[in-house]
């Protein structure tokens, strides 16, 4: 069994002996906290911790977090407090074991809320010291090492909460030894016979395959040495779940996945990565499309290589990586290598970069954690941002951005900075102008345009696919829709109190907050809001609001309208809508009714739509359109006329002349002589509706042109 003492022999390697000591300190301190509790193997508890430390240990991670990997469980499984532990080993490692630690006091409706209020928690210890994600990692490495005394339902949810969040969080921080085992080890519990199946046929080819892979790799290496190269081949065999996906994303059988063993080659320096590269291509050709270069364009975990794939013999594809030695520890410990400089043990500050990337890559968590509702949303968009698969892209001045495959314009708008993704209007690819849904490619150059009064759009939310630009938009909607309601609801209860002789600012003070905890809300914003949306009638409130006054008047059954009509002026945002059975344009008499969710929908006063509600005064406001017009109204007109050739062509050039807009265009037949054309047009009032019309009245062969109703 491995003990305290061949971790302190393996630490030797690395750390002076004073930090060993404290090491070891941490250690029985851990034995004595977790006296008597054992694992559900039967092993005593502190085997976990001491395993924990020992993996990383194999990381050359720092006495901090070896120590705090010891005490993890310390404060969630026994009585020992946070403050207990930072006076006897320090506030750095108090935190740390805090940031892994759950949250045991709090009683959580389901297993889904504790696990997205636990991974918050963790991720504003990880904004304080990225430390806290490695120590995690190592400890569900261990835990998925031991699975096997679990229940079945367990070990898959364990299972697939580390294949969904943990893994990937692994290959988001670069740390490859961790990702690959979490991976393989989430499939054995997943899938258990497929993994042992794949097990058993990989240690098959390898005795089948074993001449080919000795006679390609000694192949490489005397190409190498010819050429006076310097570098090492080593063979590699694909892991288990890499293999299964590609068995089941191409559906092929193992014997048709001939890529299963590659080969990585470790030079000295950059100069010798590309020179090998030069090498291996004039010995077996490459796979067009499949060469990347990760060196001149790393990955956003700092992960740097050369990828190529090539023709071996029998047209067995080979896929070669080449890399620098410190390049390779990189790929393997990621942004744990930090701290491997830092002890000393590589000549440069390989990691330096992945350090910082790991920081922001983290802030930006914290930013969608702030802008998502509720845990359960923050931890889904945590899911959503971990994709294995990336494009880079460039902004104006050549700084390289990252995204997933897939993304559009208003994603890379949201990864430069919130504000411009708020605000972005248009945008240029390679310096042709493109639609905000236009997805990205590698290489493509990108500029966007932004304007000052400029909102997102809810018609974002259907083709944006990076967590960050999703929560940003529903964040930047519901203040706005929270403002525009709170606006409304103003005036809406304004224009009811006029009802009774007042308004908000003429009660007394106190009077209205005085009366919140009886209209069942809290604050006057809240109150304001759900008048606005429609959820609470605003003639209620206010009759409420005035039979609480000592001096008010008797209410009054009838509505005196003192503060006139509300005006509208179409730019009014998410709470006035405009009803799409009549159209309302500029210049009509026009009526509103509230809706729940959607504030106040806008009708033509001769609707039919509204008959049912004009029984009820108090559901229906008056309205006026203001003088200043913001915005461009949708009008749907009927037009018969006579079938020919050229009409829609002709049509179409009349209303771009009148500076119009066509938003929809259909035909449908009568007979064999007339046609009626369904046209809706974007335009600005009645006058300019007006215009276009009489337009169309003089084409010939154009009959009875009509405002079309649902």
């Amino acid at each position: 069994m491995f003990t305290i003492d061949d971790l302190a022999d393996r630490l030797g390697g690395y750390l002076p002996p004073e930090e060993i000591c404290q090491v070891k300190r941490a250690f029985y301190y851990a034995e004595q906290a977790h006296d008597g509790q054992r694992r559900r193997s039967g092993e005593p508890y502190v085997t976990h911790p001491l395993a924990v430390a020992n993996i990383l240990a194999n990381m050359h991670m720092d006495h901090q977090s070896l120590m705090a990997a010891m005490l993890h469980d310390v404060i969630e499984d026994t009585g020992v407090s946070k403050e207990a532990l930072g006076e006897q080993f320090g506030e750095a490692v108090a935190e740390l074991v805090d940031g892994v630690s759950k949250l045991t006091q709090i009683t959580f409706e389901d297993k889904a809320v504790a696990q997205a209020e636990n991974f918050q928690k963790m991720v504003l210890a990880m904004s304080r010291d990225i430390r806290v994600i490695i120590v995690k990692l190592a400890d569900r490495l261990h835990n998925m090492r031991t699975l096997g005394a679990l229940r079945p339902d367990k070990k898959r949810r364990i299972a697939r909460e580390t294949l969904e969040i943990y893994a990937r969080i692994a290959s988001r921080l670069g740390i490859n030894t961790i990702r690959v085992e979490l991976e393989d080890l989430s499939f054995q519990a997943l899938h258990p016979m497929r993994s042992e199946r794949i097990k058993r046929a990989v240690s098959k080819a390898r005795g089948h395959r074993r001449s080919t892979i000795r006679q390609v790799q000694s192949s490489l290496q005397k190409c190498l040495d010819d050429d006076g190269l310097p570098g090492t081949v080593i063979g590699r065999q694909k892991h288990l779940l890499s293999i299964y996906k590609k068995m089941r994303d191409q559906r092929k059988s193992f014997a048709e996945i001939m890529d299963v063993f590659g080969f990585r080659i470790i030079t000295d320096d950059v100069d010798s990565c590309y020179r090998i590269l030069g090498a291996v291509h004039n010995l077996y050709k490459p796979v067009p499309g499949r060469f990347k270069d990760y060196i001149a364009i790393p990955k956003a975990n700092g992960y740097q290589s050369l990828h190529t794939t090539l023709f071996g013999s029998g047209g067995m594809p080979i896929e070669v990586q080449i890399r620098t030695r410190e390049m390779e520890a990189m790929a393997n410990n990621g942004i744990a290598a930090h701290w491997l400089y830092k002890a000393g043990q590589t000549k440069r500050p390989i990691a330096a970069g992945s350090h910082a990337r790991a920081r922001e890559w983290v802030r930006g968590l914290l930013e969608m954690q702030r802008h998502a509702g509720n845990p359960l949303e923050f931890i889904e968009h945590v899911k959503n941002d971990l994709f294995p698969d990336d494009i880079y892209v460039f902004t104006p001045k050549g700084d390289i951005m990252e995204l997933p495959q897939g993304a559009t314009v208003i994603d890379f708008a949201y990864s430069v900075h919130t504000d411009i993704g708020n605000s972005c209007i248009a945008c240029r690819i390679d310096r042709h102008l493109a639609p905000l849904s236009s997805r990205l490619e590698s290489g493509q150059t990108l500029e966007i345009i932004t304007a000052p009064g400029a909102r997102p759009n809810t018609t974002w939310l259907s083709f944006v696919i990076t967590a960050k630009a999703r929560s940003a938009i529903r964040h930047a909607l519901k203040h706005q829709q929270h403002t525009e309601s709170v606006q409304l609801g103003r005036r809406l209860l304004n224009k009811a109190l006029a009802d009774f002789e007042t308004s908000l600012e003429e009660l007394p003070e106190g009077h209205l907050a005085a009366h919140l905890d009886e209209l069942g809300v809290k604050q006057q914003d809240e109150l304001l809001e759900s008048i606005g949306l429609g959820t609470r009638m605003a003639y209620a409130v206010a009759r409420r609001l005035a039979e609480a006054l000592q001096d008010a008047p008797e209410a009054r059954g009838q509505r005196s309208d003192t503060h006139g009509p509300i005006m509208i002026s179409g730019a009014e945002g998410m709470v006035i809508n405009f009803a799409r059975c009549c159209h309302p344009l500029p210049g009509d008499p026009v009526i509103g009714h509230t809706s729940v969710g959607k504030g106040i929908v806008v009708h033509r006063a001769e609707c039919r739509n509204l008959d049912d509600l004009r029984s009820d005064p108090e559901k229906l406001f008056a309205l006026e359109w203001s003088e200043n017009q913001e915005a461009d109204f949708p009008v749907a007109l009927r037009i018969q006329v006579e079938s020919r050739r050229g009409l829609v062509a002709e049509l179409a050039g009349l209303v771009t002349d009148a500076d119009a807009n066509i938003e929809r265009i259909g035909i449908e037949e009568r007979d064999a002589r007339l046609s009626i054309v369904n046209l809706t047009l974007a335009v600005r009032d009645r006058v300019h509706l007006a215009r276009i019309i009489k337009r169309i009245r003089n084409l010939p062969h154009v009959g009875k042109i009509q405002r079309a109703t649902n």
